[in-house]
C-alpha cells in the first residue's frame, strides 16, 4: 500500500495540537521534529543522552509534525485538515503550512536503513546493524548494535575512544560497566573475552535495550544488565571497570568507585566535555588514581587510569 506524508509546520506549542488533529482524522502515525526535543550539548545534565551537533543541525528549523495516511483516504482529510487548522491560526503556532508527498510503504519501512553501515572501533572491534552483511576478516570482533535502538551505537566520539581504550588496557578479569545505555562497553569487553560482567543503568529502558542486545549478540551468561544507581547495591570488587558518563558525575563516582576495584584495578571513562577535563583530571588524582593516558576527539575526552 502506498501512503501520502502530509506535514505541518508549527511551534513546540502547536505541535501536539497539529498530532491530535491528524490522529482524529485517521493517521497511521504521527511524528514531531522539534529541536527543543534534543538535549543541548552547551548545557548536559545528570541524564542527558550523549548526541552530536550533526543531529541537532539536521533538524529543520520550524517544528515539522508528519503523518501518514493512506491514499484513500487522503481526499477525505485533506479539506477537514485544512478547515482544523484555520481554527488554530493564532500568535505562536506558526505558519500552519501544509506539504504533502507519496511514499512507498516499502520506502517508508526501510529506506532509513541505507544511512546505517557497519564502522571500525580501534583495532578490532566492528559495529554493524543486524540487516548489514559483513565480509569479516582475521581478528574482527564483531558488536550487532540496531540504530533503531536508542541510547548510543558506537557513532559517538565518547563511545568510541572507550570501546578503543577498553581495547588497548583489558587484560583479563571481571569488568563493570556504570551507566551501560545500549549494552555496547560490556559487548565490546565480551567479544574481547571478560567474563563476570555487571552492566548498570537506572534507567528502565537503557536496561530493557541493553539486555535485548546482550542476547542478540548471545552474550547473556557473560553479561549480567542490572536496574541501578550508579554503584548502588553492588558489593563485588572488580578488576575494570568502565563509564561512560558526564563529568560530574565522574567527578562524584571515583572516589567510592575504588572499593569496587582490585588492587591495580582500572578505570576507563567518558563522556566528558573538553572544558570539565581539568575537574575530572583533580578528581581522578585526587583520589588517589594513576592516570596512564587522556585521549581526546572532537570536543570529547576520555581518561584511562588505575589505582
Amino acid at each position: 500500500m502506498d501512503y501520502t506524508e502530509v506535514t505541518v509546520s508549527t511551534t513546540t506549542q502547536g505541535s501536539d495540537l497539529v498530532s491530535d488533529i491528524f490522529l482524529r482524522l485517521g493517521a497511521v502515525g504521527t511524528q514531531i521534529l522539534d529541536r527543543a526535543d534534543l538535549p543541548d550539548p552547551t548545557k548536559p545534565t545528570a541524564n542527558w543522552e550523549l548526541m552530536d551537533q550533526s543531529v541537532i543541525d539536521a533538524m529543520p528549523e520550524d517544528v515539522q509534525v508528519k503523518a501518514w495516511f493512506d491514499e484513500g483516504s487522503l481526499k477525505k482529510v485533506i479539506g477537514p485538515l485544512r478547515e482544523q487548522l484555520s481554527l488554530l491560526k493564532a500568535p505562536g503556532l506558526g505558519t500552519l503550512q501544509v506539504s504533502m508527498q507519496g511514499v512507498k510503504e516499502e520506502d517508508w519501512a526501510e529506506n532509513w536503513k541505507q544511512y546505517y553501515k557497519p564502522f571500525r572501533i580501534g583495532q578490532h572491534m566492528v559495529v554493524k546493524p543486524t540487516w548489514e552483511p559483513w565480509d569479516a576478516q582475521a581478528g574482527d570482533l564483531i558488536i550487532e548494535i540496531d540504530p533503531g535502538m536508542a541510547f548510543g551505537t558506537g557513532t559517538h566520539e565518547t563511545t568510541a575512544m572507550c570501546v578503543s581504550l577498553i581495547e588497548a588496557y583489558y587484560q583479563g578479569g571481571t569488568l563493570l560497566d556504570v551507566g551501560t545505555g545500549s549494552g555496547i562497553l560490556a559487548i565490546a569487553a565480551a567479544r574481547l573475552g571478560a567474563k563476570g560482567i555487571v552492566a548498570v543503568d537506572i534507567d528502565p529502558d537503557a536496561v530493557r535495550v541493553a539486555k535485548e542486545n546482550v542476547a542478540h549478540n548471545g552474550l547473556d551468561a557473560m553479561i549480567d544488565v542490572r536496574k541501578g544507581d550508579l554503584l548502588q547495591g553492588l558489593s563485588q570488587q572488580f578488576d575494570f571497570a568502565v563509564a561512560n558518563i558526564l563529568a560530574p558525575v565522574i567527578c562524584m563516582l571515583a572516589a567510592p568507585l575504588k572499593k569496587h576495584l582490585t588492587p591495580g584495578g582500572r578505570f576507563i571513562c567518558s563522556g566528558i566535555i573538553a572544558e570539565a577535563e581539568p575537574d575530572v583530571n583533580a578528581a581522578l588524582l585526587g583520589a588517589g588514581y594513576v592516570i596512564d593516558e587522556i585521549r581526546r576527539k572532537g570536543d570529547w575526552v576520555a581518561f584511562a587510569c588505575h589505582i
